[in-house]
Order: structure tokens, then sequence, then C-alpha cells
């Protein structure tokens, strides 16, 4: 049964159809790849689902339920979570205080003189960082942390409210392919152990060929292809869109 069902989405901006009635659905325990060239419309589709934009046309739905009109931390309290293509977090926190700021958010309650942040759901906190394999870290500020390991505290930050679809935006963007895979394979282990469904756009298609269980690709604002990896290797218009006639993924991405 789909988690999300996203259908006729349309979006315009002036005389460019940026999102063309496209339609598509995330499973629980499912990967979704959404892929295509620069202006595609990736972004302008994600952010619709997100709330940052307010479709035209179309619908989306969360367990049947309409989330065009919410504002995005009204999607949020929904269940849907989100990583940003440049990960965010205070660099001036520690590991587990940037968590524990995110489960204050989630509990929608506010600092005060006599309650110390630090204190709140710490061991909830730790919970998290263990998941992605940032318990060892927890006490140390974000700002001395490796890029690949700060994309980890994102992702603890982003399970906060326990999401029951998570967004991720260009999760792997800056990052060096031993890094990009082991975030990729965690988020795998997640979805997997938390029943989560994933949407996440890509520009690395190793990271999407081996870690996406389907994927969905558009070319001017039109969903084209849609299928497993294999499928969409070896479709003809994918292959246009991306390479040109007559050029093919072969050894561009792995088997």
């Amino acid at each position: 049964m789909s988690l999300l069902t996203v259908q006729g989405l349309g979006k315009s901006f002036g005389g460019n159809r940026a999102v063309d009635g496209i339609g598509f659905s995330v499973a629980k325990g499912e990967l979704l790849a959404l892929i295509g060239p620069n202006g595609a419309g990736k972004s302008t589709t994600f952010n619709m689902v997100n709330g940052q934009l307010r479709p035209d046309a179309g619908s989306i739905l969360l367990e049947g339920q309409e989330l065009i009109g919410l504002k995005p931390r009204e999607i949020w309290k929904r269940g849907v979570g989100r990583t940003f293509q440049i990960a965010e977090t205070f660099s001036s926190l520690t590991v587990v205080e940037n968590v524990q700021m995110a489960l204050l958010s989630a509990d929608a309650k506010l600092f005060s003189l006599w309650r110390r942040a630090a204190d709140h759901r710490r061991d909830e906190a730790m919970a998290l960082l263990s998941q992605v394999g940032m318990a060892a870290q927890a006490e140390r500020p974000c700002s001395v942390l490796a890029y690949g390991d700060v994309k980890r505290v994102e992702l603890a930050i982003a399970m906060a409210n326990g999401p029951k679809l998570l967004l991720m935006d260009e999760p792997t963007a800056g990052m060096a392919p031993k890094e990009r895979n082991e975030l990729m394979s965690l988020t795998k282990r997640l979805v997997v152990d938390r029943g989560l469904a994933v949407l996440f756009t890509e520009h690395s298609m190793d990271v999407v060929f081996a870690h996406a269980d389907r994927l969905i690709v558009l070319a001017r604002g039109r969903l084209i292809a849609e299928g497993t990896a294999s499928e969409i290797r070896d479709h003809p218009k994918v292959q246009e869109v991306y390479f040109g006639s007559g050029k093919t993924f072969e050894k561009k991405v792995p088997a």
C-alpha cells in the first residue's frame, strides 16, 4: 500500500510549465529516486511535496490525507522529515545537542530558565545517534566534524519527529564516493528497520543505481520513465535525455 500518492501534479512559473501533470507513489519500506537532467522539474516537485511551493493542479496524499495547502511545519508534524542539499546543523552546539533541539521542536517546547534544554530526551537523542553511527562523537561540536559526519547528524535530526516519509534533497552532494555509499547504505537500513518511505533526488548515478528500489525520471517537467534500476538503465527515452541518441549508461553506473 502506498504511503505517498501524487496525482496530476502541475506547476507553472510565468509561461514556463515546470511540472506537467506528473504522478507517482512511494510505499512503506521503499527508497524511491527522483532523477532527471537540470531543469527537469525535480526541485519543484520536491518543494511541492514538502509544502514550500503550492501546486497549480493535482493532489499530494499522505496516507490518504491531502497535504496541499499545509505549511511545511504542518506537513512535518504529519510525519514528513527532510534533509537538505547543504547540511543544516547548529555548528556551535554539540552533536547530541543538535538532536535534542530537534526533539524539543518535535515536542513544541520552548527553552525556559527552569528546564535545561540539554536535559531534554537525552537518551532518545543518543539512541538516534547510535542508529546513524554518531554516538561516539555525541559531545563534539558540529563545527569540527567531517562533512560526511555532519550529514549523518542531519539524518538523525530528520528522524527526531519519527517520520513516516523522509525527503532527501541531494543527500550525498559534496561527499566523497565512499561517504556517499555509506550514507545511502545507512539510509537503506533505516528504511527497512523502521518501515520508512524515502523520496530522494540525486545527481550521482552510482548512488541511485546501487541503492534505490525504484526510480522515476523527469524531463522538461514530465515523467518519462519509471521502474527498477535495470529497467531505467535500458530505457530508450532515458538514454536519449541523459546522453543523446545511441549512447547508454554502460560503464557509467554499476550493473
